[in-house]
């Protein structure tokens, strides 16, 4: 991909929801505004997701050991699940050193659109 191609491809991408995830393991949901030389990434409307820390896992997956809560139906000691924790942040700019993954998020129907496009 040349210089003009990745230009034009960065500005089809101005306000797509992306998902951001960062080396700190954070992942950064929003809508794509801007980006500059130096790979910083600025996203409007931001949600940042964060992992349950180990002592949250190692809480739930005990707590599926746990007879009571597993006649409850709220331990399964074959699945376990810990949310992520969430908030809202609004503006933000991603450094992009610490970016390791990039995403385009995607409806349905734009799926859809994309994979007709591709077969034609």
């Amino acid at each position: 991909m040349d210089t003009q191609q990745a230009v034009q491809y960065l500005d089809s991408l101005i306000g797509q929801t992306l998902r951001v995830h960062t080396t700190d393991t954070r992942l950064f949901v929003g809508t794509f505004k801007c980006t500059d030389a130096a790979r910083n990434v600025i996203l409007a409307t931001t949600h940042e997701y964060r992992y349950p820390s180990p002592s949250v896992v190692k809480e739930v997956a005990s707590g599926a050991n746990d007879p009571e809560k597993r006649s409850s139906g709220t331990a399964n000691s074959q699945n376990v699940r810990a949310n992520m924790t969430s908030r809202l942040i609004g503006l933000v700019v991603i450094p992009g050193q610490h970016i390791t993954r990039i995403e385009l998020e995607e409806t349905p129907e734009q799926v859809n659109v994309r994979e007709a496009l591709q077969k034609s």
